[in-house]
């Protein structure tokens, strides 16, 4: 067998070779983003949502690389000319020739998992499907990531099974977070058990332990990815949204994650510490309730790029994030645009690590 052929088709499990899923906060080499061009996604606000976006780009490429799938140079001369505007350092900034069918890098990127031991970085290449389905066609986004782990020539994994990144949130140490509800739902894997589930899990992310919470947000189309609800800030410490309101719909489901965190253990047996952030007022658009949430943040080198809704609770959330990471400038950018592709900076993107 070939070099090259044994790159790309291992059986065995990342786990079993020494790779793991780090941290969104451990040392990254690079930002990935699929640049929007999908008028349906954002119908009516696609051109509004440009200078959010590239000023998210641009934060980032002060500390760091950003690489940005785009389908051909017509696309990339436009997102020049976004990113430029933006005043961003084009030196940090890449453009990676991979069509896309959206713009939800979190969700259809590379799963980057590292080897502490070797120095090796790898790709793990999920299934995926449009959130069960719904928003054929996704042809070209389930390809992404092997089409990045060749260009690179990195060793990649192909598991049998659906999984999206904003479904799963980990905290560098053996600990995945993620729903029921979307896990579990059958328009993702209905041919598997939810211990099947875990031990996918555990085996291509290179963890010891899933923790399950319940349900997402209203207005999400992901069937709840946890990346709305709940993140991990350090190895032991989690902010969870809560909703203050008892009238909002959102409030009984957020109470019960709540609790659901307060019993949780990790491997060493010690609770969780607990963060709470508060939500943003409901954002409506044309009588839709849109997934607006702060938990859906990205955190960089040295920033944390938050998604901020023109609110009288914007100030508190970014107060609160901040405490949680002080090595860190923490960010806002406005997302009331951006909102209504159902998604923020977090689900736009992908962190690869540095090894």
């Amino acid at each position: 067998m070939n070099n090259n052929s044994s790159l790309y088709n291992t059986n065995e499990t990342p786990k079993a070779l020494g790779f793991r899923f780090p941290a969104e906060w451990e040392l990254q080499e690079a930002l990935w983003l699929s640049w929007p061009h999908k008028e349906e996604s954002w119908p009516g606000k696609l051109e509004t949502i440009y200078a959010p976006y590239s000023q998210f780009i641009k934060i980032v490429a002060d500390d760091q690389l950003v690489r940005i799938n785009v389908a051909d140079e017509e696309m990339k001369n436009f997102a020049t000319k976004h990113i430029e505007a933006a005043g961003a350092n084009m030196e940090n900034i890449s453009f990676h020739m991979n069509p896309t069918n959206d713009a939800w890098c979190r969700d259809h990127g590379p799963a980057f998992v590292i080897n502490d031991q070797t120095g090796e970085k790898a790709v793990v290449d999920w299934g995926y499907n449009a959130w069960g389905g719904k928003y054929p066609p996704f042809d070209l986004d389930d390809v992404v990531p092997t089409r990045i782990a060749k260009e690179f020539n990195l060793k990649l994994f192909t598991p049998p099974i659906v999984m999206e990144g904003g479904s799963v949130e980990f905290n560098g140490k053996g600990t995945v977070l993620t729903t029921t509800a979307c896990l579990l739902n059958e328009n993702r894997n209905p041919h598997l058990t939810k211990e099947q589930i875990e031990q996918y899990l555990l085996d291509y992310y290179g963890q010891d332990q899933v923790l399950w919470l319940g349900d997402g947000i209203i207005g999400d189309d992901t069937d709840g990815h946890i990346d709305d609800i709940t993140r991990f800030v350090t190895e032991d410490t989690v902010l969870t949204v809560v909703e203050d309101d008892p009238n909002d719909e959102n409030h009984p489901i957020l109470q019960e994650n709540l609790e659901s965190l307060k019993t949780m253990r990790l491997l060493d047996g010690r609770p969780l510490k607990i963060v709470e952030l508060p939500m943003p007022k409901p954002v409506i658009y044309e009588d839709q309730q849109l997934p607006a949430s702060y938990a859906n943040f990205y955190i960089a080198n040295k920033t944390v790029i938050v998604p901020v809704f023109n609110d009288a609770n914007d100030e508190r959330a970014l107060a609160i994030i901040q405490s949680c990471f002080p090595d860190r400038k923490v960010i806002g950018i406005d997302s009331v645009d951006i909102i209504w592709g159902l998604g923020s900076f977090h689900c736009l993107s992908q962190q690869e690590p540095k090894i």
